[in-house]
């Protein structure tokens, strides 16, 4: 059996922009998205596929605070989730099967990568958790994604690009809203991990 090296999660900041790079490759991961698809209106995505977009993900990346989480093993990078608070993604509020379920300010979790040969070994899970521990040291109460539900077997990984429930599950996401059968609104609790000065006792 080959041994999966230990995977290291860290913050896309302006440093890890080359790797960000290195592992969306010249097709953007996506036919020239760049993770632009939920931050853009349908007709901006479409002019701005490939160059455009490439230029708005790295402008993120150099103004902050990081956009999404990279996942490297050996030093090279293996995956990418985005992250932020869920009103940095216009689409999410437009779409009627994931619109916001309940007025609680929320982080989402709206797509990931992973590199073609890490598939299917554990790395979006890890991503999910790293996810968790990032949002919730920013004070955030609730992470949420959108996951697909395949009710037919398996999904082509192209198709996956939201994670699926069964890696939501196993990172702690429990099913908190469903308006299609198979698109879930997965929400995990945080405890919030905000450094600040301690309150007053009360006397």
């Amino acid at each position: 059996m080959t041994r999966v090296p230990p995977i290291r999660i860290e913050p896309a900041t302006p440093s890890r922009w080359d790797d960000v790079a290195a592992l969306f490759g010249p097709r953007g991961a996506c036919a020239g998205c760049w993770c632009m698809y939920w931050r853009k209106t349908r007709s901006e995505y479409s002019r701005g596929s490939g160059t455009a977009n490439r230029a708005s993900l790295r402008s993120l990346v150099k103004r902050g605070p990081a956009p999404g989480l990279l996942a490297y093993a050996g030093g090279k990078p293996i995956g990418w989730c985005a992250l932020a608070p869920r009103e940095d993604y216009g689409a999410l509020g437009r779409s009627r099967v994931l619109a916001p379920i309940d007025e609680k300010p929320v982080w989402s979790i709206p797509c990931f990568f992973i590199a073609r040969e890490w598939r299917r070994k554990g790395v979006t899970v890890a991503l999910l958790r790293a996810a968790a521990d990032y949002a919730a040291k920013r004070g955030a109460a609730l992470l949420e994604g959108y996951p697909i539900d395949p009710k037919k077997g398996k999904i082509v990984d192209v198709f996956a690009w939201t994670g699926l429930v069964a890696a939501f599950e196993k990172a702690g996401f429990k099913e908190a809203a469903r308006r299609s059968p198979t698109r879930p609104i997965m929400r995990r609790r945080l405890r919030a991990k905000t450094r600040g000065r301690p309150r007053p006792r009360k006397p």
